[in-house]
């Protein structure tokens, strides 16, 4: 059984509510800091292959605001979103939870129910 991992960026209020989501409700998670250690590509290429390209790019955020205009017109398919949240980890839709039974969410809201 893989562990439970939770990636994202410590500073974002949307990984500090899921973080303390799971303490208090006894799941035990991995944190994977994207500032710190990167997005692993194999990892993001099964999350695009799980949720499509398009649910993992932020266009709400201000990392995705910060980007110039060409850099966001460009981002128009897998490969071009793979490429940029790659480079830029903080455009990635947060937090991505990978569960210990293989499944894979991303986002989190108060209504937050983990995958059965």
């Amino acid at each position: 059984m893989q562990a439970r991992t939770i990636y994202g960026i410590p500073n974002c209020d949307t990984v500090k509510r899921a973080r303390a989501w799971l303490a208090e409700h006894g799941h035990e998670a991995v944190f994977h800091d994207y500032k710190k250690q990167g997005v692993p590509a194999a990892r993001l290429q099964a999350w695009m292959a799980a949720h499509g390209w398009e649910r993992l790019v932020n266009r709400q955020g201000t990392a995705w605001r910060k980007l110039d205009d060409a850099t966001r017109v460009a981002v128009v398919d897998a490969a071009s979103a793979q490429a940029l949240l790659i480079a830029q980890p903080s455009v990635i839709k947060r937090p991505v939870i990978e569960w210990d039974n293989g499944v894979v969410t991303v986002g989190f809201a108060a209504d937050f129910s983990p995958p059965a």
